[in-house]
């Protein structure tokens, strides 16, 4: 048993094309999507580590490199069917847990299974890596459907997608890197010329507000910068 098969799989994640089926005027895939997650986290992490939180970089990495590589068995899921509801989701984990186990008994040499087989796990946890990981993809997936927003892409899946992505980095406020992130980013973002902007604009607030209130510190920080009040 070799890991030539471990090895021509990682070229299949370049030919994985994100959101399938859909009309797009950027075309993202999983080998890049997995490259631009890891920057972000590093990122994230670096905040976290300048405000005194402990970060495993080891494990940061390895979890970002790797959290898509199920993949290349299952094929891009779009985000509102995998996490239609919590069941759905389950089942989609256990199905590319199921899927990983087989190419790792199969195609990894025995020595190194049991890495492996933790290593290219989805990576998701309770670990502050972990939520960091969480984080950084949706910050991708954000800024891929903002980029069809900015072109006036009339598929309204692009602002479904913009929606839940926020909603669920929102999620993560307790972190510093995610105050970081509402506060100084997404007003920058937000600043940028296309034609939606106002729409956009109002969306992003009104899901900050049910989130968080007016009074929220960041929430007003966003307002600031637009002179909305």
């Amino acid at each position: 048993m070799a890991i030539h098969q471990y090895f021509k799989r990682l070229s299949d994640l370049e030919k994985l094309i994100r959101l399938p089926g859909k009309f797009k005027y950027f075309e993202h895939n999983v080998a890049a999507h997995s490259f631009k997650v890891t920057k972000i986290a590093q990122y994230l992490a670096t905040v976290e580590a300048h405000h005194g939180n402990e970060v495993d970089w080891k494990s940061l990495y390895e979890k970002a490199l790797n959290h898509d590589f199920a993949e290349v068995f299952t094929g891009d899921i779009k985000t509102p069917v995998k996490y239609a509801s919590r069941e759905l989701k389950m089942l989609f984990s256990q199905v590319e847990e199921e899927m990983v186990n087989t190419f790792v008994n199969e195609e990894i040499p025995e020595p190194y299974q049991d890495i492996y087989r933790q290593r290219l796990q989805e990576g998701k946890d309770d670990s502050l890596e972990g939520q960091i990981l969480a984080v950084a993809d949706k910050i991708d997936l954000l800024y891929e459907t903002f980029g069809e927003i900015q072109k006036r892409n009339p598929e309204p899946l692009f602002f479904e997608i913009y929606e839940n992505s926020l909603e669920t980095i929102i999620q993560f406020d307790h972190l510093v890197s995610v105050q970081d992130f509402i506060e100084n980013v997404i007003p920058e973002m937000l600043t940028e010329n296309f034609i939606p902007r106002t729409e956009l604009r109002e969306t992003t607030m009104s899901i900050l507000k049910q989130r968080n209130g007016w009074t929220s510190w960041f929430g007003m920080s966003v307002l600031r910068y637009f002179h909305v009040y």
